[in-house]
């Protein structure tokens, strides 16, 4: 049992103790500590649902991340695509630029390894994009 249920019980013993006291002085004790343990239970509950919301708001931004990291590589799918489709048709200079540019994203260990991947891909693709070339 969360601890705010607790306090909310003892607080409501207190409050039938309090209606069937027979003394003012006895009421206003019961009362002073109904009062006291609704005030905890209310604290403990607030506490409660801020550990809630931290642990849950990390899962939340996690997810939020995932779906913003998923349009960006469809963005950047498309973008890619767009470029190897007028690959024929950029200058040589901008080819290589691009070349040079993609083969550099990464780690420096996979820089070499990712070239000459990026380097089969266009050369198997080389005539794809040219509409003069069967």
């Amino acid at each position: 049992m969360f601890k705010f249920l607790q306090y909310r019980a003892r607080a409501a013993e207190y409050g039938e103790l309090a209606k069937s006291s027979s003394g003012k002085d006895d009421t206003r004790k019961f009362e002073k500590l109904q009062d006291s343990l609704a005030w905890r239970a209310d604290n403990e509950q607030v506490l409660a649902n801020q550990y809630l919301d931290a642990v849950n708001g990390g899962e939340t931004e996690r997810l939020r991340g995932a779906a913003l990291a998923a349009e960006e590589e469809r963005v950047l799918r498309c973008l890619g695509a767009a470029v190897i489709m007028q690959w024929n048709s950029l200058p040589t200079t901008l080819q290589r630029e691009i070349f040079d540019t993609a083969g550099s994203v990464g780690t420096l260990l996979d820089t070499v390894a990712l070239r000459e991947q990026i380097a089969r891909f266009l050369h198997k693709h080389r005539h794809d994009t040219d509409p003069g070339t069967i």
